[in-house]
């Protein structure tokens, strides 16, 4: 285990965070940071599809503020961890079931099982489909709070079952590491326009994004592979079969949310016997880090949830 960088000015990051590489049983390299002052307890948050630890700054802010520490993850392929070939051009990962060993490596941190205190799960995106299958698996977690969760994607029904069929296909002939078609090697936020961006409508966090990957390009991620594709689709599915976890879960989404799938999450909310739906109206993708109105309407309503944990 050595120490990691942590890009904290560029986080904007509150001071004290300690950034760690660890080892996976598969020895993959992993990053995680660490905020540890805090003592109401422990949030774990997981970042969603192309994001890293830096992106989160603000947000890390937000809950030490609230008396919390905070452990944030690089999930393997993203941010300073190991990724596939060493490529930021494309988001790939041989199998799901590996984020989880990235997960069960960092928990096992000397730094975190000193942590004490409530565990609380904080997700957001493809962090959300890795946080239930992590619910599932059994990891103790004491409650979740879940930010447009990737229980499905939002993609035409025709378009759908021609990308399921076409990834299947590439994956079972070896050709899964090839990026999806259509997706760019580049970076959204930077090839992108805050005009018809699908994230946020909030510019300056629109603008906060961009520059961190400007400034440091390592910490960008293009377009998914097919066999990432793949094997999110296989979760999806696994997950509409599956006991959902019985602890107290708090989902949120943006009434313009145009990534994940809201029938799939309302469905699936439905299903969990502790969990609640709350509907931001006005709100992209990113309800951390939207405007600070829709930004406060979360905030409160998570207080109000972690306050009836007590």
């Amino acid at each position: 285990m050595t120490n990691a960088p942590l890009f904290t000015e560029l986080a904007e990051a509150p001071s004290g965070g300690v950034a760690h590489f660890v080892t996976t049983s598969d020895d993959t390299k992993v990053r995680f940071a660490l905020w540890a002052d805090g003592t109401a307890g422990t949030v774990f948050l997981f970042p969603g599809r192309t994001e890293y630890i830096e992106k989160y700054g603000r947000m890390v802010g937000d809950l030490t503020k609230r008396g919390f520490a905070v452990v944030v993850i690089d999930w393997r392929g993203q941010g300073l961890s190991d990724h596939m070939d060493g490529r930021t051009d494309i988001g790939d990962v041989v199998n799901f079931a590996d984020y989880q060993q990235d997960l069960a490596t960092i928990m096992d941190h000397p730094d975190v099982l000193a942590l004490t205190g409530p565990r609380l799960l904080f997700s957001h995106s493809m962090g959300g489909c890795i946080a239930l299958r992590s619910l599932l698996n059994g990891v103790k977690f004491d409650a979740a709070v879940f930010s447009a969760p990737m229980w499905d994607l939002t993609i035409p029904h025709g378009a759908y079952n021609l990308m399921a069929f076409l990834t299947k296909i590439a994956r079972a002939l070896g050709m899964g590491n090839r990026r999806m078609p259509s997706t760019s090697p580049g970076f959204y936020v930077v090839e992108g326009k805050f005009d018809d961006n699908t994230l946020t409508t909030d510019q300056n966090h629109w603008e906060y994004m961009r520059d961190q990957v400007i400034a440091k390009p390592e910490l960008g991620l293009g377009g998914a592979s097919m066999r990432w594709f793949r094997n999110a689709l296989d979760e999806f599915k696994a997950f509409r079969a599956e006991k959902m976890p019985d602890i107290p879960i708090l989902v949120m989404l943006g009434s313009d949310e145009k990534i994940v799938s809201l029938s799939a999450v309302q469905t699936i909310t439905k299903r969990i016997p502790n969990g609640k739906l709350l509907m931001i109206d006005n709100a992209r993708h990113e309800i951390w880090m939207e405007t600070p109105e829709i930004q406060a309407k979360a905030w409160a309503e998570i207080d109000t949830f972690l306050a009836d944990l007590a």
